[in-house]
């Protein structure tokens, strides 16, 4: 299942007014084992009991024999707690004999919420545990983003105190990533740029950039991220993400290692809760149009042909940056013939909504495309940001950081 939907899902039901975070874990852990796109037989919620030093069975659902309720699995005969620390999902074979009698053999578990010590090592506060036929990388992947946002909305509910936000200080840091962020329009090898972030709140989570590569400066990168979240802690995280990506630009490294790197450096710079889509692309001189890029979790990027119109969309070559510190990103590539263009842009477009709760979506964006592909970048985003504006309400709660990148072959 796209992921993206798997954190719309778990993000509308975390927004439910539920009595405990206990129930919400349980409304997920059903929401999972009923999704026909998510292959699991059964699920189950474990909490840390520090002083028995174990996990506590506290919910279970799906299509095998019931476990003892508060049935304890204790720390010491199960050292892979260790390794789910490290790595936040694991995919194992069973091995208490109580579980396995029940019909447990494969398993995939998730850390949630804090990390708590017992005897010097950390364990997860929670784990949701579950079952398939179809233990893989896909289905890890898809557990940690719903770790992650669960662990977030476990943050967001122990805040006893809301932040308090000093004027003088964002002022201060919309001057500094004003300083750090790219101008607007663009012009390299043959092709025009324009790019536009507007964020939501007083600063934005998304962001774009771009980055001349090569002692010749005879590639240019193309970054546009959206980081979790709003406000001052998702600008932090994508200041950080823009300067890796610039730093990273200076050693000339393949997309693919490159986006592994970036990878790497969230899941270990950020709490375990924050993640981020990043689309990488580039262009060159190359007679050809070649495109390289890589999509780690990010909105597909639309591609249209000045000759016939068509339009075909940039899929994901990996999962989102952050939660999973060794994902796998390949690369992909298109050609830029004359007239062609590309539009980067993130979710708080597509996902605009109006008073009757319909969201703005790709099919109005094809078809602005379609109507406009013969003016400028500029005019292209402009285009899109009125009919974006005309379409949504203001105060619609899922208004969101906008970002929109345009780029386009002029010879």
């Amino acid at each position: 299942m796209e992921q993206r939907k798997v954190l719309k899902i778990i993000e509308s039901l975390a927004s439910k007014p539920l009595i405990s975070f206990r129930e919400l874990l349980s409304e997920v852990v059903t929401e999972i084992v009923n999704n026909d796109q998510i292959n699991v037989t059964g699920g189950r919620v474990w909490k840390l009991d520090a002083e028995n030093k174990g996990y506590r069975l506290l919910f279970q659902t799906g299509n095998l024999q019931r476990i003892e309720d508060n049935f304890l699995l204790p720390l010491i005969e199960n050292p892979i707690f260790e390794v789910l620390t490290r790595e936040r999902t694991i995919l194992a074979d069973e091995t208490n004999e109580e579980l396995i009698k029940r019909g447990i053999f494969k398993y995939s578990a998730s850390g949630v919420g804090n990390k708590t010590k017992v005897d010097g090592k950390n364990f997860y506060q929670y784990l949701l545990a579950v079952n398939s036929d179809l233990i893989d990388d896909e289905l890890r992947y898809t557990l940690n983003i719903v770790a992650t946002v669960l662990t977030q909305k476990l943050k967001e509910r122990n805040l006893s105190v809301k932040q308090k936000t000093l004027v003088a200080d964002i002022d201060k840091a919309k001057a500094l990533i004003k300083s750090i962020l790219p101008e607007h329009e663009y012009s390299f090898h043959g092709y025009d740029l324009f790019g536009i972030t507007l964020p939501a709140e007083y600063l934005a989570g998304d962001f774009f950039d771009y980055v001349k590569i090569g002692n010749n400066e005879e590639r240019l990168g193309i970054v546009v991220g959206d980081a979790a979240s709003k406000g001052l802690s998702a600008a932090a995280e994508a200041m950080y993400i823009s300067g890796a990506v610039r730093m990273a630009s200076i050693f000339q490294i393949k997309i693919s290692p490159f986006m592994y790197r970036v990878n790497q450096l969230v899941n270990k710079i950020f709490s375990d809760d924050r993640f981020c889509s990043l689309f990488y692309g580039e262009i060159s001189a190359d007679k050809k149009g070649l495109f390289l890029y890589a999509n780690a979790g990010h909105n597909p990027p639309i591609f249209i042909s000045s000759k016939d119109k068509k339009i075909s969309y940039l899929e994901a070559t990996g999962p989102l940056l952050g939660p999973a510190p060794n994902s796998k990103f390949e690369t992909d590539s298109i050609n830029f013939s004359k007239g062609d263009v590309l539009l980067i842009y993130s979710d708080g477009i597509t996902e605009a909504a109006n008073d009757k709760f319909e969201f703005f979506e790709e099919q109005r964006l094809e078809k602005l495309l379609i109507d406009n592909i013969d003016l400028s970048p500029r005019e292209i985003v402009y285009k899109i940001l009125e009919s974006v504006n005309t379409f949504s309400t203001d105060n619609s709660k899922y208004q969101d950081d906008k970002t929109l990148v345009v780029v386009k072959r002029k010879g």
